[in-house]
C-alpha cells in the first residue's frame, strides 16, 4: 500500500519515487564519475587531454578553455586557482548543483523540473559568454585567460 503525497491527496507507491529519482541520481553519478576522473588525471600534465580545436586552429580561447583544469582544481579542494582557470565553469559548478538539487526535490515531490526562463535571460546568458570570451583573449584580460 503506498502513502499519499503530501499536498497533492494521490497516492505515491515507492517504484514510482525511484523511477522518478533514477535520472538525476544517474545524472549525478555521471557527473560525479567525470569529475573523479578530472581530479585523478590531472590536465595540467600535458598529453591526457586533448587541445581545444578552436585554440589550436585560430590561437583563441573559447569560453570552455581552462575547463578542465578549473574542474581538476575545484575536486582537489582549490576554489582559487579553479576561478582563475576558467571562472565562468566554476560558477557553472555551482549552478549545476543548485538546479540538480532542486531537481532531486521536485522528483521526490513527484513534481516536474520545470525552470522557464524567458528568451531575454538565454541571451543574457549568451552575452555574458561572449563577453567573457572576447575580454579574455584581450592583454587587459589575460587574468581570465587559463
Amino acid at each position: 500500500m503506498g502513502t499519499a503525497d503530501r499536498g497533492t491527496g494521490r497516492v505515491g507507491r515507492p517504484a514510482g519515487r525511484v523511477r522518478r529519482l533514477a535520472t538525476p541520481i544517474g545524472i549525478l553519478a555521471a557527473v560525479a564519475g567525470a569529475f573523479a576522473y578530472v581530479g585523478s588525471v590531472d590536465p595540467n600534465e600535458p598529453g591526457h587531454y586533448p587541445v581545444c580545436p578552436l585554440l589550436k586552429l585560430t590561437g583563441v580561447l573559447c569560453p570552455g578553455c581552462g575547463g578542465l583544469r578549473s574542474a581538476h582544481a575545484f575536486i582537489t579542494g582549490d576554489l582559487g586557482v579553479a576561478l582563475e582557470a576558467n571562472a565562468i565553469a566554476t560558477v557553472g559548478y555551482f549552478l549545476f548543483a543548485a538546479v540538480w538539487v532542486l531537481w532531486l526535490v521536485r522528483a521526490w515531490r513527484g513534481q516536474p523540473l520545470r525552470i522557464g526562463l524567458a528568451p531575454v535571460w538565454w541571451w543574457g546568458v549568451g552575452a555574458v559568454l561572449l563577453i567573457f570570451t572576447v575580454v579574455r583573449n584581450l592583454p587587459f584580460g589575460s587574468a581570465l585567460a587559463p
